[in-house]
């Protein structure tokens, strides 16, 4: 086989688009391996073109009883990157729906797998296109494709349980372990499960696990024993990870993945140790309209006060005595009345933020002042740490020992935080606080994700890729580049399959100004005018929760009188099965905010319209946006034009493109904001979709 020395950035794609040159590599043969010659790049570009050709594989082959659409513009696609592959560089591309994008790069990854030993990772952000990937596309191409592979889904090791602390759960201490007697009940179902075949998972061990069991039972690095533990070679999590080792497609989330990257960029290696995912040769992000955003999230530090209760309250709850400090040993009394001090002074630490935060009556604000809020708890969980480290020098059941060594590690992993957020420490860097769903989180996330990425993502030594239906503002990229770093290749903008004339916008110019006070009877009174004009089928997009429920609280009777089921975010239905009762139930209406606007895919006469209440201006008020604001305005420039409007034009586009998924919908997008045509920077808005215009 051709073995590369020292494994060259190209790991055998191949430079400048031609041969290899035999003199950069090893020949090395074996008895039980044969000689593979690695064709020349432009074979391998034209292999990955011929797929897509009108006599291809893909328009001949059978796709589950249907035929494939010839699309021009997904043979681009897969042409580009397979030219970015080839020539080892990076490549940034926004590809419209319906384009057929996940083809487009699984194909020519698919066949980079037949040279390559290390795989290619693809990280995606929805869970939705991770099952398409791994349930539908992979497997349709691997009848398709004439080119044997191995394909793997990653995900986050706590979605695996651990059959050690399972059973650590579920033996004669159980009553005193566990934090509340009632999850007895969840712990015996998951013995059931796990009986009858579960494969270990979160999602394949039922929904009815109450979440803090889960975290009671899942798999965690500080509490692993690895090769040492006696459930090592039926550990599901150890198991996964030995099948994406041998994957030549690995397909992650953008969590998993930028967790992955932080790694590498803390040991400012990419050989580390704990990596949790393979040493990847190349890298397609899928949905990267959010690659600014994840990574500022999973690069930043975070503390919550539920995540500080939820971890003492494991070692030991005072309210009900109960938890792993409850287990007889040498200095039992005095850790759990160490854990108890610790448990009252990570309340006492919260509550000064909570209360800052309800008199400013903000849901976030920025942290300008640490020093007015005190900090006692690092004291107090360096105490804890020094008696569970004492205790573990005389336990000798080893799988206790590790138990607690996982609660050592995080009592000194949230001093070291706590110490970097009260004392801001991180440059480039926004401080604050935020109160959500009842739980204040501490936040420290980076202002300087371009250069963070730049280095740490495309400098590397393999070709990373970037896709998304949104990616360009007026047909350029500038925006998402400088917010992002990207650089190292070509920017490439494909046009749409679809016909501009398959939908209509409707704008409203009788809505008066979203800051006025009759924004919101205005909208009551024509969000019902325009869902008349499919009767149902539609989503109505809002930017805020307060006037969500203000309008479904006012409509939800005459919805229910016009026979329209009206479903809303936040109510009894969780995102996923909202859009399913949405799909099945063809005249309802979806109420939605954020999460609504982008990634959901509903194709069909179920979703005809798609009425956004607002321009989605994100809230200059909230601290991370208002800094990145202030950082613009402080190098010279203006934080609208560079910032607010690009960014609200992107996700403009994202909420529109919710309408049209195939060559057969048809449908109205209808704008109840104004200022799309009252304002000069409405014509950014308008000019984004290709579609027909009515003012009203």
């Amino acid at each position: 086989m051709i073995k590369p020395r020292n494994d060259p950035f190209d790991d055998g794609t191949f430079p400048g688009g031609g041969g290899p040159d035999l003199g950069e590599f090893e020949v090395e043969y074996t008895e039980t391996e044969s000689s593979v010659e690695l064709p020349p790049g432009e074979e391998f570009l034209r292999r990955c073109g011929d797929f897509f050709s009108p006599s291809g594989p893909l328009m001949s082959g059978d796709l589950n009883g249907g035929k494939a659409e010839e699309r021009p513009q997904q043979r681009q696609m897969a042409t580009a990157i397979a030219r970015a592959l080839t020539d080892g560089k990076n490549l940034c591309i926004e590809a419209p729906t319906g384009v057929g994008k996940s083809f487009a790069y699984l194909v020519p990854l698919i066949f980079r797998s037949l040279y390559c030993r290390r795989p290619s990772v693809i990280a995606t952000e929805t869970i939705n296109l991770q099952e398409q990937l791994i349930e539908k596309d992979l497997p349709m191409l691997s009848k398709l494709v004439g080119v044997e592979f191995k394909a793997a889904l990653a995900k986050g090791r706590r979605n695996y349980l651990c059959r050690r602390r399972l059973e650590l759960l579920s033996g004669d201490q159980r009553d005193m372990l566990l934090p509340n007697p009632s999850l007895m009940l969840d712990i015996d179902r998951l013995n059931e499960k796990l009986a009858g075949g579960s494969d270990g998972t979160r999602d394949g061990s039922g929904s009815g696990v109450d979440p803090s069991v889960w975290n009671l039972v899942c798999c965690e690095s500080g509490n692993c024993l690895g090769p040492k533990c006696t459930f090592f070679r039926s550990c599901y999590y150890y198991k996964a990870r030995r099948q994406w080792e041998e994957a030549d497609i690995i397909v992650a989330n953008h969590a998993l993945f930028f967790t992955d990257l932080a790694m590498h960029g803390a040991a400012d290696s990419m050989e580390t140790e704990g990596s949790l995912l393979p040493n990847y040769g190349a890298v397609m992000i899928d949905e990267a309209h959010t690659l600014e955003n994840n990574a500022a999230e999973y690069l930043g530090l975070h503390i919550s006060q539920a995540g500080v209760i939820s971890m003492l309250n494991r070692l030991y709850n005072p309210d009900s005595a109960r938890g792993l400090l409850m287990r007889p040993g040498p200095g039992s009394v005095e850790l759990r009345a160490a854990a108890a001090a610790a448990r009252d002074e990570a309340y006492g630490f919260f509550t000064p933020y909570e209360n800052w935060l309800g008199d400013r009556r903000e849901n976030a604000a920025e942290i300008t002042d640490p020093d007015r809020f005190p900090n006692r708890l690092s004291p107090a969980l360096m105490k804890l740490a020094g008696g569970l480290a004492k205790r573990l020098e005389d336990e000798d059941d080893e799988a206790f020992s590790t138990e607690l060594g996982a609660y050592l590690d995080r009592c000194r992993e949230y001093v070291d935080g706590l110490d970097q957020l009260t004392r801001q420490t991180l440059p480039d860097t926004v401080y604050y606080a935020e109160n959500d769903r009842n739980s204040l989180t501490l936040h420290a996330s980076p202002l300087n994700v371009a250069e963070i990425l730049s280095k740490l993502l495309f400098d590397q030594d393999f070709p990373v890729m970037l896709c998304s239906a949104t990616l360009t503002v007026r047909g350029k990229f500038d925006y998402f580049t400088g917010r992002t770093g990207f650089h190292g290749g070509p920017c490439v903008r494909l046009d749409s399959p679809f016909s501009p004339d398959q939908a209509t916008i409707y704008i409203s110019s009788r809505m008066p100004d979203p800051a006025s006070s009759e924004y919101l009877p205005a909208l009551v009174q024509e969000i019902p005018r325009y869902v008349e004009l499919t009767d149902g089928k539609a989503f109505v997009l809002f930017t805020s929760h307060q006037a969500l429920r203000t309008c479904a609280d006012a409509l939800r009777q005459e919805f229910q009188v016009r026979g329209w089921r009206l479903l809303v975010q936040g109510e009894e239905l969780s995102r996923y099965r909202m859009l399913r009762e949405f799909k099945e139930d063809i005249d309802s209406v979806l109420f939605g905010t954020d999460s609504f606007w982008t990634g959901v895919d509903v194709p069909g006469e179920a979703l005809s319209n798609v009425i956004l209440t607002r321009i989605p201006f994100a809230s200059p008020g909230h601290p991370l946006i208002a800094a990145r604001m202030r950082r613009i305005e402080a190098a010279g420039k203006s934080s609208f034009s560079e910032y607010s409007l690009p960014e609200a034009v992107l996700k403009f586009r994202q909420g529109a493109g919710r309408l049209i998924r195939s060559r057969s919908d048809r449908g109205v997008i209808v704008l109840l904001d104004r200022r799309v045509i009252t304002k000069s920077y409405g014509r950014a808005f308008l000019d984004a979709l290709p579609y027909r215009i009515i003012k009203e």
